[in-house]
């Protein structure tokens, strides 16, 4: 990595100014989902249905009816690595060189250390939230997304309908959501896990439409925001509506069991830990980052999703 210091004025020997770093989205789809752990490359989601079949009349029934299958839904991980080095010696010229570095010559005391690996693992978090929702294997990714799975691109996914597909702004938002929750499938009514996944932008103009509603059980205090997340509860209580940035400039919205989704890697550690070192030998500060992601769900029936870009 080169370091782009073309902002900066060379050392002049004014006071220093406080560095702010700039910090991201943080929060993540997976606070809501399964997660998988320990799959190399490729493991199956293994399902299990009943179907019982109910027969009507007196005496005695001799003829066994009725199906208990077993079937399955591949989830595959792909790696994402990153790795880079930035020279601290750069900084020489550059009133950072006195607030950033320890005396002396030798650079192995980096006192932005802590901001440096607070903006990797945020920039990792929104990268992985992007990935679970956005990945397509037509743009290079080994894996599709949520975005192309919960879509009506596979089979029994509910292509929503009516008020669902309409323009998603503050007057309409409300009848939109209501649309979409209708039509999710009175099989999985009573779970208590549903949920409205949405772009952040389309949560914020939802809550304007509350407000414009003057809905009286509306409570701003209900908003959760963790960066990248933003949730509620919809008036039906066991339903929640999550606006996400892995939507981000979208205006797609789906529903359905929110744990039926399976998020896939090696381990979780991988997603929460990196190694960042300083390399005498090149004289440079780097990191590494590696991990394994991919994303499935377990039954498309139960999804309902507008199709909308």
């Amino acid at each position: 990595m080169a370091l782009d210091l073309a902002a900066l004025d060379t050392f002049n020997n004014e006071v220093a100014g406080t560095l702010i770093p700039k910090m991201v989205y943080t929060g993540t789809t997976m606070e809501y989902v399964t997660v998988k752990e320990g799959i190399k490359y490729k493991e199956p989601i293994n399902l299990f249905e009943v179907d019982l079949d109910i027969q009507d009349g007196y005496g005695c029934v001799a003829t066994p009816a009725g199906t208990a299958s077993f079937s399955q839904r591949d989830i595959q991980v792909c790696q994402r690595t990153s790795f880079d080095g930035i020279c601290l010696k750069d900084l020489d010229k550059y009133y950072l060189g006195v607030s950033a570095l320890g005396a002396g010559s030798y650079n192995e005391t980096f006192a932005l250390a802590g901001d440096y690996s607070e903006l990797i693992v945020n920039q990792f978090r929104k990268s992985n939230e992007n990935f679970v929702w956005g990945a397509t294997t037509g743009a290079g990714d080994c894996v599709n997304g949520l975005k192309t799975i919960i879509s009506g691109s596979t089979a029994g996914v509910v292509e929503a309908g009516g008020a669902a597909t309409g323009s998603f702004n503050s007057s309409d938002a409300l009848a939109i959501i209501d649309s979409m929750i209708e039509q999710i499938p009175t099989d999985v009514a009573d779970r208590d896990d549903l949920t409205v996944f949405m772009s952040v932008a389309s949560f914020r103009k939802y809550v304007a439409g509350i407000r414009q509603a003057n809905s009286y059980w509306f409570d701003p205090n209900a908003i959760t925001n963790r960066g990248g997340l933003m949730d509620m509860v919809h008036p039906f209580t066991n339903v929640r509506v999550v606006g996400t940035v892995g939507l981000e400039g979208s205006a797609r919205l789906v529903a359905g069991p929110a744990r039926h989704i399976v998020v896939g890697t090696d381990t979780m550690s991988d997603l929460t830990e990196f190694q960042m070192w300083y390399d005498i030998n090149s004289d440079q500060l780097k990191h590494r980052v590696v991990f394994k992601l991919g994303v499935n769900i377990a039954y498309p029936e139960f999804w309902v999703s507008n199709d909308l870009a």
